[in-house]
């Protein structure tokens, strides 16, 4: 199943988001038509059961899907839209079509309307998703006046709706749209860590320096094992975050599949610079959107320190119970 997931996944990723794509879509250009491709491919609606037009599959089914986006640095909202879909499919409400991003964090409404900044993949959404106080609103992104927040070639917005923008909107309840967006990122870091290294040891392959390959140098395979070492970690707690029965991830595993993914995240993309040397930030060469995608799901739905503290909370909320004993029944005892 893995590998039939994945493999369909790779193949129409590297033909609808080639870098030519996904740079015209960072100049706001073509995005509708490389978009059609996911929706007819019926990734989308892997999670929403079968009596509603979906392929019933759990969350941790999809995970090579969701690997796949990020190892194609796929800046769109794919993933969320993915978790979205079920997670209003679970509310009782019809999913839109369209790209659909997460707003887990810091919107507000007031007599004004709702402000939500530093919205994920904003740019690029025609729906958010935006938790309140009172439930999540699920709001058109063309209501909205967008501002880009983030840095170059990110998709990431701040977005202000207007009152009658959101004065029909319902209310709706459901799983912690955190944890969702927690989720949705750290099978992209897992998959972007795993590309970057793949690139990084093909140029150190292939650079030659005094005569022979710089990765024969042993400074160079010492930095090169620190980077599999966190690519690797990576890997695995993209996994955890992923490991559900359901459609919807576990609270503690995916804040811990967020937390060692993002922790990752600086420093491969800086080994993986200091390898490159120069060549590495030039626009025609393509780690720079690697390590930019990287930089920028790392701060997505929360950096490692917030996931770090929600974990390091709910430890102290054990009640008296040794790290190991928090460890075996509190967090890796939901490992399905």
């Amino acid at each position: 199943m893995d590998d039939l997931f994945g493999d369909a996944a790779q193949r129409l990723f590297a033909q609808a988001y080639a870098p030519d794509v996904q740079r015209a879509i960072e100049r706001g250009e073509g995005a509708a038509r490389a978009w059609q491709a996911l929706e007819e491919s019926g990734f989308l609606d892997a999670l929403v059961p079968e009596q509603a037009g979906g392929a019933g599959l759990r969350l941790c089914d999809t995970l090579p899907l969701a690997h796949a986006a990020g190892w194609h640095g796929m800046g769109v909202p794919f993933v969320q839209t993915m978790l979205a879909r079920a997670w209003l499919h679970a509310a009782g409400h019809a999913a839109p079509a369209g790209p659909i991003a997460l707003a887990p964090f810091g919107a507000a409404r007031d007599a004004n309307g709702v402000v939500a900044p530093a919205v994920w993949a904003g740019g690029a959404a025609q729906w958010v998703l935006v938790a309140l106080a009172d439930g999540a609103l699920l709001l058109p992104a063309e209501a909205a006046q967008r501002v880009p927040s983030g840095g170059h070639g990110s998709l990431d917005a701040d977005m202000v709706w207007p009152v009658q923008a959101t004065a029909d909107a319902t209310p709706l309840t459901g799983t912690s749209l955190a944890e969702l967006a927690a989720a949705a990122a750290a099978p992209l870091l897992a998959g972007a860590l795993e590309r970057v290294l793949r690139m990084t040891v093909d140029y150190a392959n292939d650079r030659s320096q005094f005569g022979k390959p710089i990765g024969r140098f042993q400074a160079v395979q010492q930095q090169l094992s620190i980077m599999a070492e966190q690519v690797w970690a990576a890997r695995m707690a993209a996994q955890l975050a992923f490991q559900s029965a359901g459609t919807a991830p576990q609270p503690l595993l995916a804040a811990l599949g967020k937390a060692r993914t993002s922790a990752a995240a600086t420093m491969v993309a800086d080994i993986a610079h200091a390898v490159h040397g120069a060549i590495g930030v030039t626009e025609e060469y393509a780690l720079q959107r690697y390590t930019r995608r990287l930089r920028e799901w790392r701060r997505a739905a929360g950096a490692e320190t917030c996931w770090q503290g929600r974990i390091g909370a709910a430890a102290l909320a054990a009640h008296g119970e040794s790290a190991l004993s928090f460890l075996r029944t509190d967090l890796y005892a939901k490992i399905d």
